[in-house]
């Protein structure tokens, strides 16, 4: 393998990793043993487990927001964009991706490039909410007096309630979740309710 190559394979095998025991109990011997590999290998290539953490949870989180932005830019009604969004955040998609989220924050306060990566990513998803805020009350077809306050308020419930989700799947159900941060952005948008479902099909 080139450098590169070796690099990313580590980064790969470190997801692999992370998914099944967790951020916290993800080492350079796990690593390296779910490589077949010497722990020397990584140390070589990352200087310290929270920079390879942190290059392993922005490969994931950040496929999750371009995956989104992809679907969200295939439409051109802003109506239908924010729908796109509801339909396609990703963050709750699969449980071991919330978990992910789940790991990297509690796991921020020890590990700052770690922090930083989950805090970058965590701003590009709100500021994409609001954009497309911006861009409905641009056109009219919405109202919002502060779409940055508002981006945050629906970010923080997705996450909220996606939390409960993977935590409690038997008294809050992922398509609850998301049907229920629908409707509040309905109500603060003055969007009928049920505009932002029936825009999409829900691919969850």
């Amino acid at each position: 393998m080139t450098p590169d190559e070796r690099r990313a394979a580590i980064v790969d095998a470190t997801v692999v990793v992370m998914v099944r025991q967790g951020i916290a109990a993800t080492t350079a011997r796990d690593v390296a043993a779910e490589m077949g590999t010497s722990s020397g290998l990584i140390h070589h290539y990352f200087a310290s487990m929270d920079d390879l953490l942190a290059e392993a949870f922005d490969r994931v989180a950040s496929a999750d927001l371009a995956r989104t932005v992809g679907a969200i830019d295939a439409a051109t009604d802003p109506v239908d964009r924010l729908a796109m969004f509801f339909a396609f955040y990703n963050r709750a998609d699969e449980d071991w991706g919330m978990q992910l989220w789940l790991d990297a924050w509690a796991e921020a306060a020890r590990r700052p490039a770690l922090q930083q990566t989950s805090r970058r990513l965590n701003e590009a998803w709100q500021a994409l909410v609001a954009e497309l805020l911006r861009d409905g009350v641009r056109a009219g077809a919405m109202t919002c007096d502060d779409p940055d306050a508002v981006g945050w308020r629906i970010i923080s419930l997705l996450d909220g309630l996606a939390l409960q989700a993977v935590a409690h799947a038997d008294l809050v159900a992922r398509d609850d979740a998301i049907a229920w941060a629908r409707g509040y952005a309905e109500d603060e948008l003055a969007l009928e309710r049920g505009a932002l479902r029936s825009r999409v099909s829900d691919r969850r």
